[in-house]
């Protein structure tokens, strides 16, 4: 039976532009909450001028970007200049297109049947998020060897080390949690975790902290930021980027911490589900709507983002790769070697 047009068209361009809509609100607010807390940690105030302590602040950067004028090196390739940008930050929203963020819900009985409320779940997701978001690293690429500048050579050319280098530990860790899920689908993983009475996070607290670990080197966050080291490239592969150009790039950035983040939400502390879904005497806890469960740790794995950037020094460069091919590479076969030995011996 063919499907309504509502079901096939209408519905997922209304999905499509709401996620979109929220995503972009979402990474313009981190913007202004890491400037608040970094504050905080630093004893200062932070942004507080512009609209109510300063809440207005994220419209204002944004109208002045994309207001400013766009500047292009003379030496630049400018096609290649262009594209830079738009290659990091399209990956980065394309894989919203399969994060589970609650269950198929009826909305509070005004649609006639079930359905779920993010675009759609495929039987390769976590597949699918690992090529689209691995493509971000030639806008990175790319964007430093357009620019003409050796700065942001340097920096692109970091970029590329540091991104293959930690890509390989953080498919060892995801392939734990596989063995633990059996499936690909990450609407599957949030169930398997509810069907195993426990969040994958307690068997798996290893591959945790290596995906974790990964991810802040993955999206050229601090202690991990060498390709931007302001103190050594100026700005490294952004470096002559100005206007709505960089706003993109910047974006990204913020993007893709909460990619990072809400993956680690999905396959190790149950997605959705509150804590001990099956426990019956904690079911006063889903008076609380999914969508906020997962928004909360989705949250908190912000923070600790935000939280290392105002704690830890950056490393060198051979620190970096240091730490990515002698402790965490060998950690993460370790660690799939023991999960896999834990799944067989325990029958799943």
């Amino acid at each position: 039976m063919d499907q309504p047009l509502y079901q096939f068209l209408i519905i997922p361009i209304i999905k499509i532009a709401v996620i979109l809509g929220v995503v972009l609100l979402i990474v313009a607010y981190l913007t202004f909450a890491e400037r608040k807390i970094l504050a905080y940690m630093q004893v200062r105030l932070g942004p507080n001028r512009v609209g109510p302590k300063g809440w207005l602040q994220p419209i204002a950067d944004g109208l002045k970007l994309f207001t400013k004028e766009d500047l292009v090196p003379a030496g630049a390739e400018k096609l290649v200049f262009m594209l830079g940008p738009a290659m990091v930050l399209v990956p980065a929203l394309i894989v919203f297109s399969v994060i589970p963020f609650a269950p198929a819900t009826r909305l509070f009985g005004l649609l006639p049947e079930a359905m779920p409320p993010y675009l759609t779940d495929i039987n390769i997701g976590l597949l699918f998020v690992l090529g689209v978001s691995s493509i971000g690293v030639y806008g990175i690429i790319l964007g430093g060897w357009s620019s003409n500048n050796k700065f942001s050579l340097m920096g692109g050319l970091r970029s590329a080390a540091q991104m293959i280098s930690y890509e390989v530990p953080m498919g060892f860790a995801i392939i734990a949690v596989l063995l633990m899920a059996r499936s690909l689908s990450l609407v599957q993983i949030v169930e398997a975790q509810k069907a195993a009475h426990l969040w994958f996070f307690l068997p798996g607290i290893l591959a945790l902290g290596i995906y974790f670990c990964c991810g802040v080197a993955e999206t050229n966050r601090n202690p991990f930021d060498l390709p931007e080291a302001e103190s050594e490239l100026v700005a490294g592969f952004h470096t002559e980027y100005s206007g709505m150009k960089f706003a993109f790039y910047f974006l990204a950035e913020y993007a893709n911490m909460l990619v990072v983040s809400s993956l680690a939400t999905i396959m190790f502390f149950g997605g959705w589900l509150r804590p001990f879904p099956n426990v019956a005497w904690l079911s006063f806890l889903g008076v609380i709507p999914p969508f906020f469960w997962f928004a909360g740790k989705v949250a908190c794995l912000i923070f600790v983002y935000m939280w290392f950037r105002g704690t830890f020094p950056r490393y060198r460069f051979d620190q970096l790769m240091r730490v990515g091919w002698k402790w965490l590479i060998p950690l993460s076969l370790a660690n799939v070697l023991v999960v896999g030995l834990g799944v067989l011996l325990l029958k799943g």
